[in-house]
């Protein structure tokens, strides 16, 4: 046998240190550097700006709906002193008997009646585009598309037209009617019912007896019913504060939306400033539907923004 070499021997004590229990090398602690704390701080001022921002019309309209004539133009609105809304509500309420009210439910029926509707037709039109197949399909869907180009106020004096020659202006439907197709609704209900629909459940629906129309009302809408609901959100907000269309198509006030009638009250703060606790408790209640609306169906909202983001 022969010895091994110095070589050898000074190269084992390194060979086993290595391939045994080495001793781990130390890693440094992590130090949050002083620039991401600012960055968050940064951050976090940021969204308490835009908070602020859009709370403060919120709060000033609160305050002020509590206030008087004399109150408002001597520039006391952004006040909590002697706050009381009766005096003013009862006002409201009884103002030309309660046309205020006339108004609020008249919206009610234009924005809940007119999206509800739209949403529907936008399901089941993003349903057509998305599940058959047909000569023409993606010509037509960007011709849909089109239409988003398209500003409404646009369309404002055809539409008027229109109404014109078939007897509908200065009636419900003049409003109603141009409401219920939403292009930009359809373009969402066609990515949703491809996120949320998946064609073997319709497979099984038709194996199972289930008739075209079957299948989408009792499978497919359901399935679907984020979008739904978001379609629904959109075109909600876009009909209550809808202005120009019912400016052009109605002249009696008792068709007035919410939207409409402030305007006409608040044309007549110049010559009679008795008006301004009318038009600025009026726009206090006009933005409660719309809290409420986002509110009790936020959770379908945030389920519906997200879908199709991930795949």
């Amino acid at each position: 046998m022969t010895s091994p070499t110095a070589t050898e021997a000074n190269a084992a004590p390194r060979t086993a240190g290595r391939t045994g229990t080495a001793t781990p090398p130390r890693t440094a602690t992590p130090h949050r550097s002083p620039s991401r704390w600012l960055s968050r701080t940064a951050v976090n001022g940021a969204l308490l700006l835009s908070v602020l921002y859009t709370l403060f019309p919120l709060v000033w309209l609160l305050t002020a709906a509590t206030k008087d004539t004399g109150s408002l133009l001597s520039g006391d609105a952004f006040s909590f002193k002697g706050f009381d809304l009766g005096h003013n509500l009862s006002q409201l309420a009884s103002y030309n008997d309660g046309v205020y009210f006339r108004w609020y439910l008249n919206s009610l029926v234009y924005a809940g009646g007119g999206a509800a509707v739209c949403a529907l037709v936008s399901v089941a039109a993003g349903y057509a585009f998305d599940k058959y197949a047909f000569r023409g399909k993606e010509k037509l869907f960007g011709v849909v598309l089109l239409g988003v180009l398209v500003p409404t106020t646009a369309l404002a004096l055809p539409m008027y037209l229109l109404a014109s020659k078939v007897g509908l202006v200065n009636t419900y439907w003049s409003v109603l009617i141009p409401v219920l197709v939403n292009p930009f609704g359809v373009y969402l209900a066609r990515v949703f019912s491809a996120s949320y629909i998946p064609d073997e459940a319709l497979e099984a629906a038709r194996i199972d007896g289930a008739g075209e129309l079957r299948t989408f009302w009792s499978i497919g809408l359901r399935m679907v019913m984020p979008g739904f609901v978001t379609v629904f959100l959109f075109q909600f907000t876009a009909i209550w504060n809808n202005f120009f269309l019912p400016l052009v198509m109605l002249s009696d006030q008792k068709l007035f939306p919410l939207s409409l009638g402030l305007y006409a009250w608040n044309s007549n703060t110049h010559a009679e400033p008795s008006y301004y606790p009318l038009v600025v408790t009026g726009s206090l209640l006009a933005v409660i539907p719309l809290i409420v609306a986002f509110v009790s169906l936020q959770r379908h909202w945030k389920a519906g923004l997200t879908a199709g983001s991930v795949k």
